[in-house]
């Protein structure tokens, strides 16, 4: 194992359409942890494709004004800008896609 798959303690990964988005928590040498977020998305080139990435370091003393912050803009889109939307049709559209293709996996 090479020092870059050492750092790497947890990852999560969320496909999101071209975007994948993952949640990285890495180590330094002195055995404290951070968290890398990255967005990846994928365009045409040629034959195949391109990946754009763009990655975002969160260091542990803010994980708490993070995910604040995050949760009141989420909840601010939510309740005040979009109150008409059902939010939860999406997650059960995630849950389909997940059936879908657990589904086409099977070997029958």
């Amino acid at each position: 194992m090479d020092e870059k798959d050492q750092a790497k303690i947890f990852s999560k990964r969320v496909r999101a359409g071209k975007r994948t988005y993952f949640f990285d928590v890495k180590s330094t040498r002195a055995n404290d942890y951070y968290l890398t977020i990255t967005e990846s998305r994928r365009h045409p080139q040629g034959e195949g494709f391109v990946y754009e990435k763009h990655k975002m370091f969160l260091y542990k003393e803010d994980f708490g004004k993070f995910i604040a912050a995050l949760q009141e803009t989420v909840d601010h889109v939510k309740q005040e800008l979009m109150p008409h939307v059902d939010f939860s049709q999406f997650d059960q559209r995630e849950r389909d896609e997940l059936d879908d293709f657990a589904s086409e996996l099977k070997w029958e």
